[in-house]
């Protein structure tokens, strides 16, 4: 009984309070050990469902800086900002709330806000594995001392201009997501003018149900048309999945040590406020 009381004293000390943005308060969790009575298998799909979160988290924060800055260049009113109505519309479709939206496009009367500069930063990680890291932020110097920091204190290295980016080409993903017929997918997805389809891979301990998603794989000109015509399709479309990213062309295979690296140094960058994505070489 002592034991288990102990254990249990160990796993709430593991939580640490994050931020608070509006009324909205953030934790995460920091677990130094899997979670008690949670399976191999239980942390995986923990540890996905984190990412999703995440990642879903990081688009609409990249949005609604995308929002502020088109609103302030262009002024808030939607029909003579199309670039602005073309962000709103984005900002709806992935089920981001009126209120923020709203709050971001008032962001532009701020004398105060700063003008948003994008910047991209390359590294090297562990095992051949080439990282990139883009930013949209509105004080250049405190992101760049922020990556740097990252990146340093993880005993990766920072990469000269282009000596990473060049592994990797922009495009757009399409997720399609549910029990997809992989033959009926990868036929509409040609006839749309998609480049490729990426079949999610099935580990060993994991049932067909629990199949992440497909990529489709998409000139950046043609990522409209084909999500448009997969879903005309009758195929159910992941949004929160599907933009336009950078992706490898070349992966590195890499051992299990250099992969959990990796994923933490991954794991820290994103966690800084001014980073919106960070893509890596590396082989799933």
């Amino acid at each position: 009984m002592k034991a288990v009381v102990a254990a249990l004293r160990a796993h709430r000390g593991n939580v640490r309070h994050g931020s608070t943005a509006g009324n909205a308060t953030c934790f995460q969790r920091l677990w130094t050990s899997a979670p008690l009575e949670m399976g191999r298998r239980a942390c995986k799909i923990a540890d996905r469902k984190a990412a999703q979160g995440l990642k879903r988290n990081k688009v609409n924060a990249r949005l609604g800086k995308e929002i502020a800055q088109a609103a302030r260049e262009g002024g808030t009113n939607l029909s003579s900002n199309l670039t602005l109505a073309a962000l709103v519309q984005k900002a709806k479709e992935l089920h981001v709330s009126k209120d923020l939206i709203e709050r971001n496009i008032k962001k532009a009367k701020d004398k105060d806000q700063q003008d948003f500069t994008e910047i991209t930063y390359e590294a090297y990680g562990f095992g051949g594995v080439g990282i990139v890291v883009e930013v949209l932020t509105d004080n250049t110097n405190r992101a760049s001392s922020f990556v740097r920091d990252v990146i340093k204190k993880s005993h990766a290295k920072m990469a000269a201009s282009g000596s990473v980016l060049f592994n990797f080409k922009r495009a757009g993903v399409v997720a399609v997501k549910g029990n997809v017929d992989s033959e009926s997918l990868l036929a509409v997805a040609m006839e749309t003018g998609a480049e490729d389809v990426v079949e999610p891979e099935l580990e060993d301990d994991e049932s067909p149900e629990e199949k992440k998603y497909f990529k489709v794989i998409t000139a950046m000109d043609d990522f409209g048309r084909v999500k448009a015509g997969l879903k005309d399709a009758g195929f159910s479309i992941d949004m929160d999945n599907s933009g336009l990213e950078l992706v490898p062309t070349d992966l590195v295979e890499v051992d299990d040590e250099a992969m959990e690296m990796n994923r933490a140094l991954i794991d820290k960058l994103l966690e800084l406020e001014d980073v919106d994505a960070v893509y890596s070489t590396q082989k799933p």
